[in-house]
């Protein structure tokens, strides 16, 4: 079960860090891209239910601050439930 626990945390790890990456080019890179169309398609879909409870506020997105806090808990909770197991 610790290899279960591993592959989740890394799993979740590394879409945090799309997460993070997409918010950054965001900033830089123009929306028709390449890489940032695939990222978006990726993570987009996570970020879209959080936008319809949390509106840009200022011209500012908190979804990705959001999602990447309930990934965190997300972590968390599954990798203390498999390493009980």
């Amino acid at each position: 079960m610790v290899l279960i626990a591993n592959l989740v945390h890394w799993f979740i790890q590394l879409f945090i860090l799309l997460i993070i990456v997409q918010a950054i080019l965001s900033f830089f890179m123009p929306p028709y891209h390449r890489v940032r169309q695939v990222i978006d398609r990726i993570v987009n879909p996570f970020l879209q239910p959080i936008r319809r409870f949390i509106p840009t506020t200022g011209g500012l997105d908190f979804s990705p601050m959001v999602l990447i806090i309930l990934l965190y808990i997300l972590d968390s909770i599954l990798t203390r439930l498999f390493l009980s197991l």
